[in-house]
């Protein structure tokens, strides 16, 4: 595409979203609304970039998804010879609150414990937040087609079990959390590292899980997380899309509101959490150690390490493994980090895992380093940390590294 075409893409995307959520409300199926959606996506993107972007885009593709579910639903009555369910009206111009109460809906319908947790975080990734089948599946590490069969089992399983599209009340709230935390976190961790237009809803959905509970420490310390990592985004990207790794950051450009904010709630999730530590509230102790170090030679890795060894007490996975490593190499040196990654397990097909074997490769001058790039690529590492990675490759000393691992935190 132009960019003016990759410009309409983006909107369109952003924009099925919210239709989508609100379609589910007034069609009572997220099959029916998804496939309407789907039909006004691929109108828009055939059209707006020839005619123009209507001046009111969401409720252009509202009333196109709308008209394209009634087709369906004619079509489908004519053929089983019933009479036709009258369709709930559109407003093309819904009020905002509407539409955030409608996406929160959509998010608790994908939650429901009637579904497994892998398959609500599935779900509500693929229509909440816009991802793809492929997409969702290399954030949930496991192959697309596992993903698709996946996909089809939860949407049959809610139209089968009549799942409610609603907020739960107040006491149904703690056993939905867990999924809609792992669900929000993704959709802002997929924004973190290349699709920005993401970032914003994550931080949107995490705001909005507070305000639902306040006092609730998964919700706290998961908008704690993901303030202190946005408030590093204008840092992490030059003009030509290329990532600065952490040490390299212009710390000016840092959202300081934002890292106050940040540590306020993790101070409100660490009072929550007396006795056993929450995983959300530690990750975000650790993003803040980062965000309060004065400059990156002045992080304080012995905290770092030992918030991730806490973090193993509640959360023991190969990804926290993998990123107390990157802090080990800042601390202890490359050799003893990558003994740690090579020992884990499960993560061959994670970009990341090969990422960070050619980042401590490269520092101790093995030619293994190049290889390990090349499996980074080959399992989805995103383009601009490739060229970022090949480029230091091949013009600096490998001793010139001993710093700068990345953003572990």
């Amino acid at each position: 595409m132009t960019g003016a075409g990759d410009a309409v893409a983006r909107l369109v995307r952003d924009e099925g979203t919210r239709v989508l959520a609100t379609l589910v409300r007034v069609t009572g199926s997220v099959d029916l609304a998804e496939d309407a959606v789907q039909d006004a996506v691929v109108r828009a993107l055939e059209t707006w970039p020839r005619d123009g972007v209507p001046a009111n885009p969401r409720g252009w593709l509202l009333v196109a998804a709308r008209h394209r579910a009634v087709d369906v639903l004619r079509r489908e009555a004519k053929r089983l010879g019933k009479e036709v369910v009258a369709m709930p009206s559109v407003d093309p111009s819904p009020d905002p609150v509407a539409v955030r109460d409608d996406l929160l809906r959509l998010v608790f319908t994908c939650c429901h414990p009637a579904l497994s947790l892998d398959a609500q975080v599935a779900l509500a990734l693929r229509t909440l937040g816009g991802l793809s089948t492929a997409e969702v599946a290399r954030g949930l590490l496991v192959p697309e087609a596992t993903m698709a069969k996946r996909l089809t089992r939860a949407k049959q399983k809610i139209a089968a079990a009549h799942i409610p599209y609603r907020v739960p009340s107040p006491e149904e709230l703690p056993a939905r959390l867990a999924g809609v935390a792992s669900t929000v976190y993704l959709i802002f961790n997929e924004g973190y590292t290349g699709r920005v237009s993401l970032l914003a809803e994550g931080v949107r959905l995490a705001r909005l899980l507070v305000s639902l509970m306040p006092d609730e420490p998964t919700a706290l310390g998961l908008l704690a997380l993901v303030l202190l990592q946005d408030a590093r985004r204008a840092a992490r990207f030059r003009p030509d899309g290329s990532p600065v790794l952490l040490a390299s950051q212009d710390r000016s450009s840092w959202d300081f509101a934002l890292i106050k904010e940040g540590v306020e709630l993790v101070g409100r999730g660490l009072r929550r959490t007396p006795t056993v530590p929450n995983a959300y509230v530690v990750q975000a102790a650790i993003a803040a150690c980062h965000d309060l170090a004065p400059s990156y030679a002045e992080t304080p890795w012995d905290a770092v390490i030992s918030w991730y060894d806490v973090l193993l007490t509640v959360a023991d996975t190969p990804v926290v493994r993998l990123n107390r490593a990157a802090a080990v190499a800042e601390r202890d040196g490359p050799a003893v980090a990558l003994a740690l990654v090579d020992a884990l397990t499960g993560l061959d097909d994670y970009p990341w895992w090969h990422a960070s074997r050619a980042e401590l490769l490269h520092r101790l001058d093995s030619a293994a380093a190049v290889e390990a790039l090349v499996r980074a690529e080959e399992t989805g590492l995103p383009a601009a940390h490739v060229a970022h990675l090949r480029a230091r490759m091949k013009s600096e000393n490998p001793g010139q590294n001993a710093r700068g691992f990345g953003e572990s935190g």
